[in-house]
């Protein structure tokens, strides 16, 4: 393939994530709901940091799609990013990743400051996100790469994306240019209170648009209304052909047409949970891309999720990153 078109096209919001280690106590006095992610505003944000004063964050360019998407490129995919960051130290830093991983970049700059997203981690392993999108909100349909996104693969995009009307209507011209142009279109529903928000659209798009799906079980449970497992999976199924349900410390389900696999987790300790979606998906998405049955893909992803969860952050070093590719 020509190396100037991507393979996999991304659009998310790219986040700096400051990781701070909490105890659930530090939980319940930020009246804060353990293992969701909240958009607050820039008041909240340093409400939050002045709570945590004494402590050394950590920092990590991330963001769930642009998470996904840099890990493609570094396990050897032509992959492209984009999404809008400012032109500020935070935007400086994101460019510097992106170069590192070498990825395409489609990230506009300007307005707004770089989103950022603070990122509480218990003892668990489970991560707490407050999230402010900054510049990320201003992504609209005149930022896309239209010619780079028509000649791709595959279109990935996150149920992050539904939160303003102007990142929405960019993935609709998005998703119409990958139905043009036969491209596979993949969703990752990616956060709870993302389906709470907008699951009639989410239910919707799946069924008209979407041709591979990634969820939780929490995700699934309120997608359907159902503790039952089953019952969501086969409602699920009745919309869509592919996907792969991520089961936590049980591995995952992959669903291809007829076909139905269970992936067993490997016995690791987890120290954060960040990113593991993430990397479930860039697992799964450089694997079809270099030509894995769906088995294979599910079985990779699982292997990069429990990668990522036993170190803080949401991203692999590039080191691990190019191990893990010659084994893909």
């Amino acid at each position: 393939m020509n190396k100037s078109y991507p393979f996999i096209f991304g659009i998310g919001n790219p986040l700096v994530d400051v990781v701070i280690q909490a105890s659930e106590s530090d939980l319940i006095n930020l009246e804060l709901n353990k293992g969701t992610m909240e958009l607050v505003d820039e008041d909240r944000q340093e409400e939050i940091i002045s709570y945590f004063k004494g402590k050394n964050p950590l920092y990590f360019p991330g963001g769930s799609a642009p998470n996904t998407i840099l890990a493609c490129a570094g396990l050897g995919i032509n992959s492209h990013i984009a999404g809008r960051i400012g032109n500020d130290k935070l935007g400086d830093i994101y460019i510097d990743r992106v170069n590192e991983y070498g990825a395409d970049s489609g990230l506009v700059r300007g307005g707004r400051r770089t989103g950022s997203s603070i990122i509480l981690v218990t003892p668990d392993g489970e991560r707490t996100m407050n999230t402010n999108l900054g510049a990320c909100q201003d992504y609209s349909s005149v930022d896309i790469d239209k010619k780079k996104l028509a000649r791709a693969k595959f279109f990935y995009f996150t149920g992050y994306m539904w939160d303003t009307d102007s990142q929405k209507s960019a993935i609709k011209i998005a998703i119409q240019i990958a139905q043009e142009n036969n491209i596979k279109i993949v969703f990752d529903v990616a956060d709870p209170f993302a389906v709470s928000r907008n699951k009639d659209s989410f239910l919707e798009m799946i069924k008209q648009d979407i041709d591979i799906v990634f969820a939780n079980k929490s995700e699934l449970n309120i997608l359907y209304d159902s503790e039952d497992i089953e019952f969501c999976v086969n409602n699920l199924g009745k919309v869509v052909d592919n996907f792969g349900i991520k089961l936590g410390k049980e591995g995952s389900l992959i669903i291809n047409g007829s076909s139905r696999h269970i992936i067993h987790p490997s016995p690791v300790s987890a120290k954060d949970s960040t990113g593991a979606g993430d990397m479930y998906a860039a697992g799964f998405l450089t694997s079809l891309a270099k030509g894995k049955g769906y088995y294979d893909s599910g079985r990779i992803a699982v292997q990069l999720a429990e990668e990522v969860i036993q170190v803080n952050g949401a991203q692999l070093d590039k080191e691990v990153i190019l191990n893990l590719a010659e084994k893909i």
